[in-house]
């Protein structure tokens, strides 16, 4: 399921935009003829495409990963702040510091996991019950710190940060191919963590104590969550800025559609926050050209109907 979606979604993203384009045109790229839907397709929607099924991706897997550690629903790297602190440093480096987009991968991680540490320590390291709640309240505290200092910072001097506008409510740009190299190697680290960890988040889903009667090392393999988190979600606020709802949406579609088991559902939310993110990217070329909305708008308008439907109780739960 989460790979036809994917499928349809890259399809429609070759294809759709202010300009559409013959399915023909694929024929042309694939067979290197010299004609301007081929130059389209190769210098603008191809980069374009790669760049949104990495940062899904990212995303989709991040979001899974904060779920099934903290045992939280509303799990989500932009609702636990940790895609607020990587924007922050990002600001703050190539704004106030000006430094180059090389250094933005490495900002953006030290943002997010000083972002994900307050969390914690906002929270007081809650366990029980309220632990999802008392996170989830945390997280929206340190978002709205660090959102309101980068809209302070930017606004001190617009014309310096005039060029990052989209990239503040989440953007792709055409130019992924040359951002791809710079974000890979904390997304390999952090798909590798993933591997490692995902047959151990099978014993945390049964309680922490259970587990670790079990033999699991419940700090060390939260703390393993936590690495490969803010790897995978400083990537792609590096490549994309912060994009909403993809982490939360994701995992909870790919449990609806593949259970429960952190093996299967890990590569499923990545597919499909791929998906989510190549649609909403497609999207947003296609409702008002020529003018473009940027990614981050138009994955928090659909992702607030998603979400309302998966809130809602399935038949046989009723």
């Amino acid at each position: 399921m989460s790979g036809s979606l994917l499928a349809a979604a890259m399809l429609a993203s070759l294809l759709a935009g202010a300009k559409l384009l013959p399915p023909e045109s694929l024929l042309d790229l694939l067979q290197g003829r010299d004609s301007e839907a081929a130059l389209i397709l190769l210098q603008l929607r191809l980069p374009r495409l790669l760049l949104g099924l990495v940062v899904g991706a990212a995303l989709g897997t991040a979001g899974a990963l904060i779920q099934a550690a903290t045992r939280n629903p509303l799990g989500d790297p932009g609702l636990l702040g940790i895609n607020a602190g990587a924007s922050l440093a990002v600001i703050i480096g190539s704004g106030l510091f000006a430094l180059g987009p090389e250094a933005s991968i490495w900002l953006a991680s030290s943002g997010a996991a000083l972002a994900a540490l307050a969390v914690h320590a906002v929270a007081g390291a809650p366990r029980g019950s309220s632990a999802p709640i008392k996170l989830t309240l945390a997280g929206v505290a340190v978002t709205a710190f660090c959102f309101g200092i980068g809209q302070a910072i930017a606004l001190a001097d617009p014309a310096r940060f005039d060029l990052a506008r989209n990239w503040r409510v989440g953007a792709l740009s055409g130019d992924g191919l040359a951002l791809l190299p710079a974000i890979a190697p904390p997304l390999l680290i952090g798909a590798v963590l993933v591997a490692l960890l995902a047959p151990r988040l099978n014993l945390l889903a049964l309680g922490e104590d259970r587990a670790a009667a079990l033999g699991l090392s419940v700090g060390w393999t939260q703390a393993g969550c936590l690495l490969a988190v803010v790897l995978l979600a400083g990537a792609a606020v590096a490549a994309a800025g912060p994009i909403a709802f993809i982490g939360l949406a994701a995992p909870h579609l790919a449990r609806r559609f593949g259970g429960v088991d952190q093996r299967l559902v890990l590569p499923a939310a990545a597919l499909i926050g791929a998906a989510l993110v190549t649609a909403a990217d497609t999207l947003g070329r296609v409702v008002a050209p020529p003018a473009e909305l940027p990614v981050g708008i138009v994955s928090a308008l659909i992702g607030a109907p998603i979400l309302v439907l998966l809130a809602r109780p399935r038949r046989s739960e009723t």
